[in-house]
């Protein structure tokens, strides 16, 4: 392979951990490479059709040509699955995204000094505060844009002031919920979502891309968005950081080795190109933002003589400590023949957002730790409804006419409210990825081994969310409550396998999220999140991209950031 021109910054992965940093880097004057594994989508391609969309290999492979292996606790069979991927796209999972932003809340960044030593856990503090990632909290909600309301949540972090946009409209059963939440003693507020709610007028030396607001087309979560209103990477930072001249992104590029040289640093990557040639890019830094699962698995499968365990994993480190957040959630029914008693349920709005974090700590008597709770209407995708109709109901699957009556009468005729719950995981030696010694992708890489074994801790975490947000649902007076799926993971939404601290012998990554072992290589993905919290990631990962890659650029300017 002949040897190209010399990137000052390659960026693999163009998500939420990829995006703010390559925007901020070229705003500085770097030169910067995006490798992206999967194609550029214009806002035509993303069309309302479950099909295509979500049954098809738009966002995220097929099983056959690019497995993760799953295995269930010690000893259990190792399965290939599509799980753990994200998206494959540039923009990555944020195209897709819900834009549930979110923040930490202080106590979030010292997990180890809240619950103290858990025996089966392998806690940690976070090596900085939340103090130092409010200021990029603010970067993200103002650059990308989060509507949401400030001041009337009693658990609001501290702020500096308020959010950029107001709230997207809402269904009035919204009004419903924080009247039984205020006779409960809870306390429900507006979700901040990262969707332009008014037009976007962005900061003199920000020339946003063109943007629209929302359609309330009720389909965030799962599509792309066509107006350009939701935050996407693909829709806010990216166009930016290429408005500069400075930044280059290539789609259908798999970077399958990040290269090293005889000092040890990293040199540059190899990689497949959309035809399938392989191709080498050179870098004086390399960062690295696949996801927590494919980061790992990159990292791991960089072998060299330097590294004979993969890249900076001297200490074995890379690929553990492995979390999910938990969730599990509730459903509600009202029944449209009793508008009379309802009148709310006539509104075509499609938007809840409200939220409730009383139970964030100390949910039950033995839990310390729990999470929030987010309410929704149902998801209008058919197909997925009919599933959820035809296998949660019974223990028995359902078909035929019984199914068409239960989708008739459950869905068709009827509002149907749920829940979600984002609970704190604990990171333990039981959860972790590896490199499968079987299994490989269609360009013959090693796939990524995901083992999972939950700590016990987080089924309790779990339940007892759980347990509260039926309670809110219940005092609704639905004419039917159910929550037909147990305990389980949502694993798009994955931390930990490159966590960084200040030790670097138990830690991957020092506080500016650069290799302990490796000074010029980087992680910025959900990886090096030492735990989740008890909010989705998407919002922390972007405000940590911004905050490191704000530092990359001043130590470029001053020719100090490492090469």
């Amino acid at each position: 392979m002949p040897k190209t021109e010399v990137y000052d910054v390659i960026v693999i992965g163009s998500g939420a951990g990829g995006g703010p940093l390559t925007f901020e880097l070229a705003r500085g004057g770097a030169r910067v490479l995006v490798l992206e594994k999967g194609p550029r989508h214009t806002r035509k391609e993303l069309i309302h059709d479950e099909i295509k969309i979500c049954r098809e290999n738009f966002f995220v492979p097929y099983e056959e040509d690019e497995p993760h292996v799953l295995v269930y606790g010690d000893g259990g069979k190792p399965t290939r699955s599509k799980q753990g991927w994200i998206a494959c796209c540039v923009g990555g999972g944020t195209v897709h995204m819900s834009g549930f932003f979110l923040r930490l809340k202080p106590e979030d960044f010292q997990l180890h000094t809240l619950l103290g030593d858990v025996d089966g856990a392998n806690l940690a503090d976070w090596p900085i505060g939340y103090q130092d990632l409010a200021p990029y909290y603010d970067r993200v909600e103002h650059v990308v844009g989060v509507s949401g309301k400030a001041g009337v949540n009693p658990f609001e972090e501290p702020r500096s002031g308020p959010f950029p946009f107001p709230p997207l409209d809402e269904h009035p059963i919204a009004k419903e919920i924080d009247t039984v939440c205020g006779k409960l003693g809870y306390h429900a507020f507006p979700l901040p979502r990262a969707i332009l709610s008014r037009p976007l007028t962005a900061p003199a030396d920000d020339a946003q891309p063109d943007r629209g607001i929302c359609s309330y087309c009720a389909l965030c979560g799962s599509y792309g968005c066509e107006t350009g209103a939701k935050g996407s990477t693909l829709a806010s930072v990216l166009p930016l950081a290429e408005a500069t001249g400075r930044c280059e992104i290539r789609p259908g590029c798999m970077v399958y080795q990040v290269e090293v040289d005889a000092r040890g640093r990293a040199s540059g990557v190899l990689y497949f190109d959309g035809e399938g040639r392989e191709q080498r890019a050179l870098g004086r830094t390399v960062v690295v933002a696949c996801s927590a699962i494919e980061s790992a698995r990159l990292l791991l499968n960089s072998r060299s003589s330097l590294f004979p365990d993969g890249l900076g994993n001297g200490t074995g480190l890379v690929g553990q400590n492995l979390t999910f957040s938990n969730h599990r959630d509730g459903f509600a029914r009202f029944d449209y023949g009793k508008q009379s008693a309802r009148p709310w349920l006539s509104s075509k709005e499609p938007f809840v957002h409200r939220c409730v974090q009383d139970f964030y700590f100390s949910p039950s008597q033995d839990v310390p730790k729990g999470g929030t709770l987010s309410f929704l209407l149902a998801h209008e995708n058919p197909i997925g409804n009919a599933e959820v109709q035809a296998i949660s109901f019974g223990g028995d699957l359902t078909f035929g006419k019984q199914l068409k009556d239960r989708i008739r009468h459950r869905i068709r005729g009827a509002l149907n409210l749920s829940f979600e719950s984002f609970c704190e995981s604990l990171p333990n030696p039981g959860m972790h990825v590896t490199i499968d010694p079987d299994v490989r992708d269609r360009w013959g890489i090693p796939s990524a081994r995901m083992t999972i074994a939950h700590h016990r801790y987080d089924l309790l975490a779990a339940e007892a969310v759980h347990k509260k947000g039926m309670e809110i649902l219940k005092a609704l007076q639905p004419d039917e409550t159910w929550a037909p799926f147990p305990f389980g993971e949502s694993m798009i939404l994955q931390y930990g396998t490159c966590r960084f601290g200040k030790d670097p012998k138990t830690s991957v990554l020092d506080a500016t999220c650069r290799s302990h072992e490796v000074p010029n290589l980087y992680v910025v993905d959900g990886s090096f999140m030492p735990n989740p919290g008890g909010v989705p990631p998407t919002m922390t990962i972007m405000a940590n991209s911004f905050r490191v890659g704000e530092a990359m650029a001043k130590a470029f300017k001053r020719r100090e950031l490492p090469g």
